[in-house]
């Protein structure tokens, strides 16, 4: 197996693996197929090639006409049966390897199906986290362009002791106004 990045999580790698496995085991399983049907090819050719050098070894050694159509006609037979014979052979390679894909499909379809559902439950995790911290970011941004002159702590920025005097002073003057417009300290007779 081919290493993966640091930057991969478990899930994505543990998914990787499973569908390599699985890819690994239907090549195989396609090889195996591929290399009997390729064997019964070169079985083939060289049943055919006897039979024909047979057949050529008789013709020429013929001595009458009758005798040419007798060695051909003889081996007409048993070339249509091992074509036949080839053709059922074909057939059963050919199921043979459906069944053994198949098998292979059974074999790896549960670890591959669990696999991708972690990954999947991964992602929309971490979705679901980057959603959640951009909204985050978003608020802060929305709340420091509404007043861009109040702190995250609400306080005021920039000169804070006088913009605090001044409020102090508004506050006296609306409590004074309140008694009456006497100022604070002057007694009544």
């Amino acid at each position: 197996m081919y290493p993966f990045p640091q930057s991969v999580s478990p899930a994505v790698r543990t998914h990787m693996d499973a569908q390599t496995a699985f890819l690994n085991d239907m090549s195989k399983s396609m090889f195996r197929s591929f290399q009997q049907i390729c064997d019964l090819n070169i079985q083939l050719v060289q049943t055919m090639l006897e039979e024909s050098t047979l057949a050529s070894q008789q013709v020429l050694s013929a001595d009458r006409q009758t005798e040419i159509f007798t060695a051909a006609s003889s081996r007409a037979q048993p070339a249509t049966e091992k074509l036949r014979a080839y053709q059922q052979h074909i057939s059963r390679l050919a199921a043979d390897a459906q069944v053994e894909l198949a098998r292979v499909t059974e074999q790896h379809v549960q670890n591959t199906t669990r696999t991708a559902r972690a990954l999947v439950d991964e992602v929309a995790r971490t979705a679901a986290e980057e959603t959640e911290r951009n909204i985050r970011t978003q608020q802060e941004a929305m709340r420091n362009a509404t007043d861009p002159f109040v702190r995250g702590n609400g306080d005021a920025r920039g000169d804070g002791d006088a913009q605090r005097g001044q409020m102090e002073a508004r506050q006296g003057a609306q409590q004074a106004a309140g008694q009456g417009g006497r100022p604070a300290g002057a007694s009544t007779h």
